[in-house]
């Protein structure tokens, strides 16, 4: 007679248990003690700018990029990109000497500055710009493209002599600083010589100088499809090395049509 109320009892005695057992929930109705998936945290202006640069998307970058702090000089200085892939040089020129306002040694925007000069078909301004980024910087391997740009504005400017020991010195920073695209960074890379013949030209001799003979060869191609004409062309000390070579010979016989 007592089976069914002790029956009860027990019932009631585990069903207790399994509640006291099981996992309270949370206010979201998650059950406690069980790990939850963490919420993504939030990208910061410079993050979300960042991703809008590598989509090339500069304009949404720019905008990214001003939410952020205004006197922040990384900020600043990606502005100031962004405004020099769109081509707006005036806006980037203001960007980059609002970056270093607020950071004199700010060596990537005073690079970046030089270049805005550069563009602006004002290679002496830009080599002043250079030369005070590389008084800061004068031997990191960073500043391989900052006395990469400076052989370019001295190219420009047809004081080649000062533009072959630019190059030597960049080369023997960074080795692979011509042959390096990098795409958006923090500190660009002028490339845009009119006389593009006589400066592959110039970078043949580099290179067979330090004897990269492979890249030599590649450098003076490309210098002749784009007109280069020297009659002494053989007679350059720099290509000793390689007169006696297939290709060299190849390359003085050849008339390559101009690209």
């Amino acid at each position: 007679m007592f089976g069914r109320p002790l029956a009860l009892f027990f019932a009631a005695g585990l069903g207790l248990a399994a509640a006291q057992s099981a996992p309270k929930a949370t206010p979201d109705g998650a059950p406690a003690g069980v790990p939850q998936p963490q919420a993504a945290k939030p990208l910061s202006p410079e993050m979300r700018g960042d991703i809008f640069m590598a989509r090339k998307m500069y304009r949404e970058a720019i905008e990214a990029f001003r939410e952020g702090s205004p006197k922040d000089p990384v900020l600043l200085n990606k502005i100031g990109i962004g405004h020099h892939q769109l081509m707006e040089l005036d806006q980037a020129r203001k960007s980059y000497e609002q970056a270093i306002k607020a950071k004199p040694t700010y060596v990537e925007a005073l690079n970046n500055l030089g270049t805005v000069y550069y563009a602006k078909k004002n290679p002496r301004r830009a080599i002043t710009w250079y030369n005070r980024a590389l008084k800061i910087a004068p031997e990191e391997s960073r500043s391989a493209s900052i006395y990469m740009n400076l052989g370019t504005a001295y190219f420009a400017r047809k004081r080649y002599e000062d533009a072959t020991k630019a190059y030597q010195t960049a080369m023997r920073l960074d080795p692979e600083v011509f042959e390096r695209h990098s795409n958006y960074g923090v500190m660009l890379e002028e490339r845009s010589v009119e006389e593009r013949g006589k400066y592959h030209f110039y970078l043949a001799k580099l290179y067979a100088k330090g004897g990269r003979n492979e890249l030599a060869l590649q450098y003076l191609r490309k210098a002749l499809e784009e007109g280069f004409r020297d009659k002494k062309l053989g007679e350059e000390p720099e290509f000793a090395a390689l007169k006696d070579t297939d290709e060299f010979k190849k390359l003085l016989a050849l008339e390559p049509r101009v690209l």
